[in-house]
Formats: C-alpha cells, sequence, structure tokens
C-alpha cells in the first residue's frame, strides 16, 4: 500500500530505492544470461538457442524497467505509477536537442562510417522493406524501454546526491557492466563487439542523456528516442569511430553545459513528478 500521508512525500522514492533496483536489474538480467553462459546445453535443450531477439533476451533487456516499475509501484501506487509513467510523453526541449538527435546522431554513424571507409561499400543490409520494418520495431521496443530504469529511477536519485557529471559517470559505468554477460554470449550482437569501447561509449552516452534529461525537465521520450537512435538499423557501422565521435559531443555538451552539469541547479531529482501526483 503507498502512504497515507499527503503531499510530496507520499510518493517520494527515496534514494535506498537504488539498492533494490540495481539488485533487480543485474540480478534478472544477470541471471538469465548467466544460465546460458554456464549451463548452455540444458538451457537451449528447454528454451532454444539464445539470440538477441529471443523472449528470455527480451526480458533481460526489460529488467531495469521491471525494477523501476516496482519500486514506483511500491512506493507511490497507481497514482504514482502513472504520473512516472506521463515521464514518456514529456516532449519539449529546446530546438538545438532536437537538431542533435534528428540531425546530428546520424552524422556521427556517417561521419564514422566514412572514416572507417565502409560508408558506400557496404551493401543496404535489408533486403526487403518488410525485414527492414521489422528491424525497426525491434530497435524500438528493445533497448528504449531501459530508460525507464536507467534515466527514469536511477539518475534522479543519482542527482540527489551527485551533480549531473558525475551521476551520469557513474550511471555509464553501471550500465556498461549490466550489459557485460552478452559479450559473453555467442549469439548475441555484443559478443561481436570490444567491451572496453562499449564501456567508453557508455560513459559518453550517458553523459548526454544525463543533460538531455534534465534539460526536458526527466523526459523519458526523449532519451528513450536518443537510445533507439544509437541503436538505428538504417545507420551504417561505424565502430569504433562512432564511440570516438561520441565522447568528441559528450565533451562538448559537458562544456556547453558546464554550469548545469556541474551543480544541481537544474537537476531532475523525482522519480515521480510530485506536481502531477497532487493533481491526480
Amino acid at each position: 500500500m503507498p502512504p497515507t500521508i499527503s503531499g510530496r512525500e507520499a510518493y517520494r522514492v527515496p534514494f535506498r530505492s537504488l539498492a533494490p533496483f540495481l539488485l533487480i536489474s543485474f540480478g534478472l538480467a544477470w541471471g538469465i544470461l548467466g544460465l546460458f553462459i554456464f549451463l548452455q546445453e540444458p538451457m537451449e535443450a528447454v528454451f532454444g538457442h539464445l539470440t538477441g531477439n529471443h523472449p528470455l533476451f527480451f526480458l533481460a533487456v526489460y529488467a531495469p524497467a521491471i525494477a523501476a516499475f516496482t519500486l514506483v509501484a511500491h512506493n507511490g501506487g497507481l497514482a504514482g505509477l502513472r504520473c512516472f509513467l506521463g515521464r514518456a510523453l514529456l516532449w519539449r526541449c529546446s530546438v538545438a536537442w532536437y537538431a542533435f538527435l534528428i540531425i546530428g546522431i546520424p552524422l556521427v554513424f556517417i561521419s564514422g562510417s566514412a572514416i572507417r571507409g565502409n560508408l558506400l561499400t557496404e551493401p543496404f543490409p535489408f533486403a526487403s522493406f518488410r525485414a527492414l520494418l521489422v528491424a525497426l520495431v525491434l530497435a524500438v521496443v528493445k533497448g528504449p524501454v531501459e530508460e525507464f530504469g536507467w534515466r527514469g529511477l536511477a539518475l534522479p536519485l543519482l542527482q540527489r546526491k551527485f551533480a549531473p557529471i558525475w551521476a551520469g559517470l557513474i550511471l555509464g559505468a553501471i550500465w556498461g557492466l549490466w550489459h557485460l554477460p552478452a559479450f559473453l554470449l555467442s549469439g548475441t550482437q555484443q559478443s561481436e563487439w570490444s567491451f572496453t569501447t562499449f564501456l567508453a561509449g557508455c560513459l559518453a552516452i550517458s553523459v548526454i542523456a544525463t543533460a538531455l534529461f534534465n534539460r526536458s525537465h526527466g523526459s523519458i521520450l526523449l532519451t528513450g528516442f536518443f537510445h533507439f537512435s544509437l541503436m538505428n538499423p538504417i545507420f551504417p557501422d561505424a565502430q569504433p569511430y562512432d564511440t570516438c565521435l561520441l565522447i568528441i559531443v559528450a565533451t562538448l555538451v559537458v562544456w556547453w553545459s558546464r554550469k548545469e552539469m556541474f551543480t544541481k541547479e537544474m537537476s531532475v531529482t523525482e522519480v515521480i513528478p510530485h506536481g502531477n501526483v497532487a493533481d491526480g
């Protein structure tokens, strides 16, 4: 049952919720992937070969969101959960951020691919429009859902204790480490990547997402779109140069927003937007 006291504190998700959030996120994801790593034959005999599109892989990917929904419902009940989900409808942000999301991100991948030398040499990876549509849908319903946990719950909690730059870096390290089992499992996309490069990318992406989250007053919609853009199957393969360019972008974002990134003046620290809860 949610607390019976009225006002802001009735729906406040306490900082101590970060511990169960991490336990659920890591426990569910690492538990599923760990079983396929250490008990591969019996798991595949029952569930089949694990790939990036396997239902159990989706369940592992959804672990941060599942953790966030569980903790928000525990602390705020259905009213709090409804207000939390309202963050997925927040769209107001500066034109500069929209330009970055719509134009800047594609330029990162196009430029990285051009540096790599495969921009005009690799064929389009989809043989039909249906195959492209399926890939786009999978990209939408997979990674971006994580943002309900990482930016929706974990980041506001961390920003109660740390300035945005440090909260973003801490969360980026946690986020990168959370992906580690996927690098040890054949059949996943991550198994073909370098974990060190991926971790560096997570740190850069998390810093950018932190600035975007605060500037958009806690929008999960825009951070989710940012996440999707990084997974967009239409973009050319630009590794590892896309990571290098994202690090440069993150550095520019920190410099441009240095006052906001090194102070808590514009930090979003509430998981459940209390103003909306009061209305509900």
